[in-house]
């Protein structure tokens, strides 16, 4: 009991850096999986699983999307979050066949070094703690419109001398008309389990069903994508106003990502986005200026792309996104 006590105690400094990236299911842990992994889907609003870009970064949001990815990419993404947690993910992306494309990545989240105290308050020295996770995924076109794709995950966690080890798999269908600039996709992500828990307690992964579009409208350069994020939790109870009386009209919206492309060019993009969750968690926690909003850019050349994107997810510290991509 001693031992779960403690463990208790640091899993509750992790989940306090990581708490405004957090699902409402409150028994689910890896939350750093529901984290944004592209600095262009940052920019749109944090989750984006229809963007038709050739960004290998996308292959964590929705492993169909691989498919639009250049053969022999490489990519790179750095997070800078609050003081002392960082976070990142790396990616390659290489055809295979005529239809295929298979890649692997990984994902990482450091919270740097924390003060370890007992239940009764005695500092017991300092503790670090780490999650990430190791991706392999396959895509495949199946028709000329759509594609499908599967990645596996092996996602590890160490909070002091306490570690966990789950196995999960992401499940993508895209649906892509390039002559009407549409795209239709639908992820089931983060199915599966632990196989080794943090105590004798086991806890869930932030399973996630998404449903997102992105479209283009002719003759301008404007492109909008509208994502639906946990279309299996509708829990009126975690939506009251100061009476006690529920606002059903939240539980409906903090279910929305929106975001807006300008496409000034082939080769440059102008993005913006709003969270209507991440707005209400903020605006709960007290911060109201910029809560929810994102913005960013991104330069496409023949072999090299960059992006950058700016949020907001924690009352203490805007939160910065590096995107780079090479062609090989």
């Amino acid at each position: 009991m001693a031992h779960y006590r403690r463990l208790s105690a640091i899993l509750s400094l992790v989940l306090c850096c990581i708490h405004a990236f957090g699902q409402s299911e409150s028994t689910s842990i890896y939350h750093f999986l529901t984290l944004p992994t592209s600095a262009h889907a940052m920019a749109l609003g944090g989750m984006n699983i229809s963007l038709p870009d050739d960004d290998g970064s996308l292959l964590f949001h929705n492993p169909s999307l691989m498919s639009n990815v250049s053969d022999r990419s490489i990519n790179f993404s750095y997070l800078s979050y609050i003081s002392g947690v960082k976070a990142g993910n790396a990616s390659w992306v290489q055809a295979s066949g005529e239809r295929g494309s298979w890649g692997v990545g990984a994902q990482f989240v450091g919270y740097g070094s924390m003060r370890e105290t007992s239940v009764e308050g005695l500092e017991m020295g300092d503790f670090s703690s780490l999650d990430m996770a190791l991706s392999a995924g396959y895509s495949y076109t199946l028709t000329e419109y759509l594609a499908g794709g599967a990645t596996g995950k092996m996602v590890y966690s160490k909070y002091g001398e306490y570690t966990s080890v789950a196995l999960a798999v992401d499940l993508g269908l895209n649906l892509f008309d390039e002559d009407h600039d549409f795209s239709l996709s639908l992820v089931a992500a983060n199915l599966g389990g632990q196989v080794k828990r943090f105590a004798d307690h086991g806890e869930h992964l932030p399973f996630d069903l998404r449903l997102g579009f992105t479209k283009r409208l002719e003759n301008a350069p404007f492109r909008f994508s509208v994502t639906m994020v946990d279309l299996t939790r509708w829990r009126a109870s975690d939506y009251y106003n100061p009476e006690g009386e529920e606002k059903p009209g939240h539980i409906f919206t903090n279910h929305f990502v929106l975001g807006v492309d300008i496409l000034t060019s082939d080769q440059f993009y102008i993005s913006g986005g709003f969270n209507f969750r991440r707005a209400r968690e903020l605006k709960a926690a007290g911060s109201t200026h910029g809560a929810g909003l994102s913005f960013g850019a991104g330069l496409n050349l023949k072999r090299i792309k960059v992006a950058a994107s700016y949020a907001k997810y924690h009352v203490s510290k805007s939160a910065l996104m590096l995107t780079a991509q090479y062609n090989l």
